[in-house]
């Protein structure tokens, strides 16, 4: 695919993720998100994060299975937006619902599991921004590899929250979290592949060594 035609679709990519957030914007001004609208944009903001994690995700399982390579082009941009909506999600708490009431979001994230496991989320979500440039790719070598593992931990953190923050019907959450659990499993499948490879060839190269031996002697 051409440079000219990735960057028009990054503007529109940008724009089209941008959208959710300016629709909570509006909704919350035009008095359309119901009886608890602080509520209500908390869980907007959390679950486009959770879906843009599982969009980003997707990216490298699409590259490999459909050959759509030219994906991986916008996966960075994806993860970003993952970040934003969390970022939207934990100020609508801190500011709209406690108003910076720090003792009671201490004492919300240290007896309220789903909120602990929230935070912790953010938290390791935290050093994979920080780290999502060329530069520190470059910087970090094999260790941003690594590092970067942890989005899977993220989203299995995530994904409890969203399930632990439901008090009755659990079949969205549900569905999010067999998404997830797809994903991973995928992840697990290329990885055990790839190292039953590594396994095979090292086995092939030793055989032949021995073999080889042998026939000198």
């Amino acid at each position: 695919m051409k440079q000219k035609n990735i960057q028009a679709i990054k503007v529109l990519l940008f724009l089209l993720c941008l959208s959710p957030a300016l629709y909570i914007g509006w909704a919350a001004y035009a008095n359309k998100l119901g009886a608890n609208p602080i509520q209500a944009m908390q869980h907007l903001a959390g679950l486009w994060a959770f879906r843009f994690l599982l969009i980003t995700l997707a990216v490298r399982p699409l590259k490999e299975v459909a050959s759509l390579s030219f994906l991986m082009r916008f996966r960075r941009m994806l993860g970003l937006y993952v970040f934003f909506y969390l970022v939207l999600h934990l100020a609508v708490y801190l500011v709209l619902d406690q108003y910076f009431n720090w003792p009671a979001i201490i004492k919300d994230v240290i007896k309220r599991p789903f909120i602990t496991v929230g935070f912790a989320a953010s938290i390791l979500l935290i050093p994979l921004v920080v780290t999502s440039t060329d530069n520190m790719m470059r910087r970090l070598g094999k260790r941003w590899k690594s590092l970067h593992q942890f989005v899977y931990l993220i989203g299995i953190l995530v994904g409890l929250h969203f399930l632990w923050s439901v008090k009755a019907d659990v079949f969205e959450p549900l569905i999010y979290l067999a998404i997830l659990s797809l994903l991973l499993l995928y992840r697990l499948v290329q990885y055990w592949k790839k190292k039953y490879a590594a396994f095979g060839l090292v086995n092939i190269q030793r055989g032949e060594l021995v073999a080889c031996r042998r026939s000198t002697l």
